[in-house]
């Protein structure tokens, strides 16, 4: 059997049985461990780039065998590309290389999705190609390498420097999406990580091991069949309230899945001596559409926006143009998803609210209104969560069929004095949503002002690494004793079937 011929992933959820990941993570842990005992010694970059380049392929070999060719191939090609552009940086050449990347991701990407509709059987045989682990992220990392090289960036990496940058094993996977002016510096630094960053490193991938399991425990419930997939994927008759508190608890579940990821990414970057972008900051603390999206998925967000949005509103002044741009731009994004209408429909959803905000801001300088006060900023915040909400609704449904009848039941006012859905599930969602509010909101404001005394929080919080272990300890293994006695059939990362 060809090995580049497998069961594609599920839409939303990449399963895999629980002893690979073990043996995954298990290998991840000591792969990462090892390289932190060894950069913490070693200074020379030569040395420290090795180090990088060997454990960042051996682990891709864990992860895809058969696919790390298709890495290699990709990296070659960039690589070739990049030094041609540099010495000729002219448009035809650029073309050349956004065509190549393209073609490579849409051969596993796009057209497996597409061959199944195809007439043709010797073409439906496509859909079962399977999908390299993390070709949508390195395939970015490449086009902005391209990108960065036309606009004249002096960037002149290594064939090894360049393998390392694409293959980096902490981003790698699901991002966050990396830029060459970034890493390449950091490739070449002496400087060996400190204890400080050793620390906060470990601190994050402790925090985001805790989140991806909250994400676990909203997929499967507290409750056997009474999660957020299963809402979506085996109820039929949804009223108002159950639609809000799935939309909802989707966002949510995929919030703590993908910040959950992306803390473990940043940490274990941070642990061995690298900077990555961040991905997340705050996004449900947004009082705009505009505003959540330099929030939520952010090294996505800023390069559709650095090299798609800019350079096509740069093409024409008018304003319906830049305003045509952003929709273009956000129909892009959902299709970066998944070539399918739904996510079509999402991207210019998107699109469209970010159109409707600056109008509205037009509007507001024009009649020099002042939003400042508490009550219109509550007011915007709650429209902002609501609007953002309904979009998910695109993201997860399993049809657009399911997506029209979760839309008006919505809409429908009769449906609202009843809920279908298990009270366990509004409960669990309510639950977790005010503990997130709670580590937003008040943690915060425990902490003493400058040149106040300090208080007993204060205290608890200067303390913190003394009774915040044990607490994490025991939250963590009460997550694990509901999670894995529900059984199997939860992804660990719901973004890598994207």
């Amino acid at each position: 059997m060809n090995v580049f011929l497998v069961s594609r992933p599920q839409r939303h959820y990449s399963y895999q049985s629980p002893g690979g990941l073990l043996f995954q993570s298990a290998t991840y842990l000591l792969v990462f461990l090892i390289c932190v005992v060894l950069l913490a010694k070693i200074a020379a970059p030569g040395l420290r780039q090795s180090v990088l380049l060997i454990a960042s392929y051996a682990l891709y070999l864990t992860w895809s065998r058969w696919f790390i060719v298709v890495l290699l191939f990709s990296v070659v090609m960039n690589f070739l590309l990049g030094q041609w552009l540099r010495r000729s940086p002219t448009p035809a050449r650029l073309w050349l290389g956004i065509i190549f990347n393209l073609l490579l991701l849409a051969a596993f990407k796009y057209i497996p999705e597409v061959s199944v509709h195809l007439p043709f059987s010797s073409l439906q045989g496509l859909s079962h190609l399977a999908l390299p682990l993390g070709i949508s992220f390195w395939t970015f990392q490449g086009l902005s390498y391209l990108f960065d090289l036309y606009r004249g960036e002096e960037l002149d990496p290594t064939l090894p420097e360049f393998a390392l940058y694409m293959a980096f094993f902490p981003v790698t996977i699901s991002g966050p999406v990396c830029r060459m002016p970034d890493m390449l510096p950091q490739f070449r630094t002496e400087q060996t990580p400190s204890w400080d960053d050793i620390g906060e490193g470990l601190r994050r991938i402790a925090i985001g091991a805790f989140m991806m399991q909250l994400a676990r425990l909203l997929g499967q419930g507290i409750l056997a069949g009474d999660s957020i997939i299963t809402g979506f994927d085996r109820a039929t008759n949804w009223t108002g309230p159950d639609v809000w508190c799935l939309a909802f608890g989707y966002g949510l579940q995929l919030f703590f899945d993908f910040a959950g990821y992306s803390h473990i990414a940043v940490g274990a970057a941070q642990a061995l001596g690298i900077r990555v972008p961040e991905n997340f900051a705050r996004p449900f603390a947004s009082t705009s559409p505009s505003v959540f999206w330099t929030r939520w998925h952010m090294s996505l967000s800023f390069w559709i926006r650095d090299y798609i949005f800019l350079p096509l509103a740069m093409i024409r002044r008018e304003i319906w143009w830049r305003n045509a741009a952003l929709i273009i731009a956000m129909v892009i994004f959902g299709l970066w998803h998944k070539a399918s209408t739904l996510f079509l429909i999402w991207g210019c959803y998107h699109g469209v609210l970010l159109v409707l905000h600056r109008q509205l801001q037009q509007l507001r300088r024009k009649l020099n209104w002042q939003t400042s006060s508490g009550p219109l900023t509550l007011l915007s915040w709650l429209l902002t969560m609501a609007v953002i909400s309904l979009g998910w609704i695109f993201f997860r449904a399993n049809s657009l069929t399911q997506a029209s009848h979760m839309l008006s039941a919505v809409a429908s006012p009769t449906s609202y004095p009843t809920h279908n859905l298990s009270a366990s599930l509004y409960l669990l969602v309510a639950f977790l949503a005010a503990g997130y509010a709670i580590v937003l909101v008040v943690v915060p404001k425990l902490a003493p002002a400058a040149g106040m005394p300090e208080s007993k929080s204060g205290f608890l919080l200067r303390s913190k690494w003394f009774w915040l272990p044990p607490l994490y300890a025991l939250a963590m293994m009460l997550l694990l004793m509901i999670t894995l006695t529900q059984g199997d059939g939860v992804a660990q990362l719901m973004y890598r079937g994207f």
